[in-house]
Formats: C-alpha cells, structure tokens, sequence
C-alpha cells in the first residue's frame, strides 16, 4: 500500500505546530501516522460493508416533562440576587 502521507507534509505540520523533529522521528512519525491512517481507510472499507443507520443530524423528539423544582433551595445559594434571579459578572461589556 502507498504511503498515506509524506515526509514534506510531516514536517508541515511539525513546523506550524512549532515542533523540532530529527530525521529520525519524522521517519517514525510518518510511520505511525501512515498506520493509523492506514486503519482508518480500513474501518471505512468496512463500514461500507455493514448496513449501520447513520444518526448524523438526526433530530430526536420527546415529550417535555416539567419536573416542579424549589427554586428558592438553589437561589438561597448564590452569593448575590435578585428578585428570582442570579447577579451575575459582566464578561462582555455592551455595545
């Protein structure tokens, strides 16, 4: 089987991620990436193969059930509120 990737795109990668390789680990590196891209092409064969329902952006409904929760246990723990509700930090100052 050809290689799936090559030493120029390891040491791509290896000089945008900012890493120093030897010869000798770019060699390894490219061997093992090989091997598990190597796998990864095979489970693909596979699954082809195998008649599995794909669930990609498939949308679940369900009944809502409310549950009644004491909310006045949970406020009676944060440090500021008001009325029924939290005080919380601003993070993004407005517009």
């Amino acid at each position: 089987m050809a290689q799936l990737i090559t030493k120029e795109e390891i040491e791509k990668i290896a000089r945008l991620a900012h890493i120093n390789f030897s010869e000798t680990e770019i060699i390894n590196v490219m061997n093992h990436l090989d091997a598990v891209l190597s796998y990864a092409v095979r489970v693909e064969e596979i699954a082809k193969d195998i008649d599995v329902p794909s669930f990609k952006n498939c949308n679940i409904e369900r009944e809502d059930i409310v549950i009644p929760t004491d909310t006045q246990s949970i406020l009676a723990q944060a440090p500021e509120r008001e009325g029924d509700f939290f005080v919380v930090p601003v993070i993004i100052e407005g517009q």
